[in-house]
């Protein structure tokens, strides 16, 4: 069983920064592969990003490459998405999910094969 909880997401204006910030229970963290998942109002959830249980293999979505960075850090259970010069369009509740994989190269981006959700973090980007 994982638990996660996200933060850093707030209001911001276009062109601004954030992190978020995923922080994960339990001993095994090392073992997922986590993925940040976004969903604006009126559409369907969307990867933003992903990352391998080790952390050497990188998915990011072409609507933000470029802009977001994800990273992560084992010893401390955290995966981080930077995001930079942010856009109106990436207002969204920001998610953190976590698959449990046998494969260490392993980038899911796909929603339903991941196993745990945290609750959310609201990202809002003013014009």
């Amino acid at each position: 069983q994982v638990q996660l909880v996200e933060s850093g997401g707030g209001l911001v204006q276009a062109g601004g920064s954030l992190r978020l910030s995923c922080a994960a229970s339990g001993r095994t963290f090392s073992s997922y592969a986590m993925g940040w998942f976004r969903q604006a109002p009126g559409k369907e959830r969307e990867s933003a990003a992903a990352i391998s249980r080790s952390g050497g293999i990188t998915y990011l979505a072409a609507s933000v490459k470029g802009r977001c960075t994800i990273s992560r850090d084992n010893a401390k259970n955290t995966v981080d998405l930077q995001m930079n010069s942010l856009k109106p369009e990436d207002t969204a509740v920001y998610y953190c999910a976590a698959d449990y994989s046998g494969d260490s190269a392993y980038v899911p981006t796909l929603a339903g094969k991941y196993d745990y959700w945290g609750q959310g973090t609201q990202v809002t980007v003013s014009s």
